[in-house]
């Protein structure tokens, strides 16, 4: 999938690569698909500006080693493309961005490098939907004193960041953020009014990067969870901050989320009080999955919401929650299509069918399809996993 692909098309052919891979997967047990939930488009029928989580990685530009050159990685290398703007991302971010980058190249700052000798690595940025709030985290090998001045005179430009952070990060490998994160000027994290809920989301934090399509999503799965009298106790499991778990809670449903990053728990809890859920409708457990949820079979719940990693869930995951807690209803919210055909493949045979499966394209241009899978257990289906 590229840029050039008229969005229509676009759609069509995410629609058709989920259709086949499930057909494939579940043969006749497969749902009809329903159309991919789009974009709003400009003038030219397209979607851009829709990232609000922009970064960028610095290198030495191979043509003057003392320059300062800023892009992204080339498909499947380590090759830094230089660019001027990004059109994905929103455009406060791209002028944050880039903004900085003149600074740091005026005060020759040194890219960190191949062997990390250098300074700097990566820009995170993290804007609102409306664009009034971003944080900006520069990721480097060492908070060095040489940053100072170029950081001040950021500071100082014509369209400050409501906040800057450093993020210390000298250790080799694909992460993007080290451990160490410290404020420089303003605020942390930036206040995403967008979703109906108020949540406070860092540049460090996992959380939608595309706020249009996270709506969707939590539309559909508001929808798929059913009426609060219908739903019991709900389980949301690998909930993150609460994207999921924060809306059910405010609509009457008493949920229980679990989530194993501690970061992520606080900004959870965080989010909770910020927006005054009601004391004992929400309760997080910081854990693994596979560990937490075997601890719910004391008080199961009715409506199971799992949104695991692009892996997919698991085995043992998939083993406790369709066969020892066998909610009456599940809906799943999968990044990759091809671990969500292979894990219902093992949740149909424990004893469930698929009766909704709808698309939302949170990354145009992109093969990438996030799906919400709504499965109801079957009359006595507690049946065994498929091995």
């Amino acid at each position: 999938m590229s840029q050039d692909v008229p969005y229509p098309a676009q759609l069509e052919r995410k629609q058709f690569t989920l259709e086949q891979l499930l057909r494939d997967a579940l043969g006749g047990g497969a749902p009809v698909v329903r159309p991919v939930i789009g974009m709003r488009v400009d003038d030219d029928g397209m979607p851009w500006r829709f990232r609000h989580k922009a970064a960028f990685v610095f290198a030495e530009d191979p043509g003057n080693p003392r320059a300062l050159i800023m892009g992204h990685y080339a498909a499947g290398s380590q090759r830094i493309v230089p660019v001027q703007t990004c059109p994905v991302h929103g455009e406060r971010a791209n002028r944050l961005a880039f903004a900085l980058r003149d600074q740091l190249l005026k005060a020759r700052i040194p890219a960190a490098g191949a062997a990390l000798e250098g300074i700097l690595r990566h820009v995170v940025i993290r804007t609102s939907r409306d664009e009034t709030e971003a944080v900006v985290m520069l990721v480097v090998t060492r908070n060095d004193k040489s940053l100072r001045r170029p950081l001040r005179a950021f500071l100082a430009g014509p369209d400050p960041p409501t906040g800057l952070l450093v993020n210390v990060h000298y250790r080799p490998g694909p992460y993007m953020v080290g451990d160490e994160t410290i404020r420089i000027a303003g605020r942390a994290s930036i206040r995403e009014n967008a979703l109906g809920p108020a949540f406070l989301v860092s540049p460090t934090a996992f959380f939608q990067t595309n706020p249009e399509a996270a709506a969707a999503l939590l539309t559909e799965v508001a929808r798929q969870v059913g009426a609060v009298d219908d739903s019991g106790i709900v389980a949301d499991l690998y909930a993150g901050s609460g994207l999921f778990a924060i809306p059910l809670a405010l609509r009457g449903h008493t949920v229980v989320a679990i989530e194993e990053n501690a970061q992520a728990v606080r900004d959870g809890e965080t989010n909770a009080r910020l927006n005054r859920v009601a004391a004992g409708q929400l309760r997080f457990v910081r854990g693994r999955v596979e560990d937490a949820v075997n601890r719910l079979g004391r008080t199961p719940p009715t409506v199971v919401v799992l949104d695991p990693p692009r892996q997919g869930c698991g085995p043992g995951v998939i083993h406790s929650v369709f066969v020892d807690l066998a909610p009456a209803r599940a809906v799943y919210v999968s990044c990759d299509p091809v671990s969500l055909a292979r894990d219902l493949v093992d949740i149909t045979a424990a004893g469930y069918r698929v009766v909704r499966a709808q698309p939302v394209d949170m990354f145009p241009h992109t093969p990438h399809i996030e799906t919400v899978v709504t499965l109801e257990r079957t009359e006595g289906g507690t049946g065994r996993r498929r091995r």
